[in-house]
């Protein structure tokens, strides 16, 4: 396994053995152009844990920006693969959290179409849309996610009617 963020060691069994059961899952489903487009971008490009501050006009979404989650205050890009979700550093996407787990759940952008979400053995659980994920599950652009007391919406430019506009900002609590 080349991607230090989804290490197991830490866990003790037998979350460690549910946590391999979901990343190997999470592994499995992406596809040849998504491990192609993986293969382009070195480690160190992609765990750069860049959020944007958002202002009083709301977030700051780049053109170039394809997938993302928001909260209240922050926009979290997402890359083309794996993205790693949790309160350890070395996330995508980093929640500052006590409750939330080091490695709570990935986001899967597939480099041609689709999103999934999967939860990789967190604790508390991961929540879309106020049902408990059980699995794999596809994300639609304004769908909400919960992680311990943490919102988030997820939005994609790839589903909207217009590609070149933003998708409209559902209200985070």
């Amino acid at each position: 396994m080349t991607d230090p963020r989804l290490n197991s060691v830490h866990l003790e069994q037998p979350r460690r053995q549910v946590f391999r059961r979901a990343r190997q899952q999470l592994l499995d489903a992406r596809g040849m152009a998504t491990l192609q487009a993986e293969v382009g971008i070195a480690y160190d490009e992609r765990a750069d844990n860049t959020c944007i501050q958002q202002g009083d006009d709301g977030p700051a979404v780049g053109e170039d920006l394809e997938c993302w989650l928001v909260d209240k205050e922050f926009v979290y890009p997402l890359k083309v693969g794996i993205n790693t979700v949790g309160r350890a550093p070395d996330n995508d996407v980093v929640v500052p959290d006590a409750y939330v787990s080091r490695r709570h759940c990935a986001i899967l952008v597939h480099s041609a179409k689709g999103c999934e979400i999967y939860d990789i053995a967190s604790k508390n659980g991961t929540w879309i849309n106020g049902r408990k994920l059980n699995g794999p599950t596809q994300l639609k652009s304004g769908d909400e996610l919960r992680m311990c007391d943490r919102n988030f919406v997820f939005l994609s430019r790839r589903e909207s009617q217009n590609p070149g506009r933003a998708p409209t900002l559902p209200a985070v609590t």
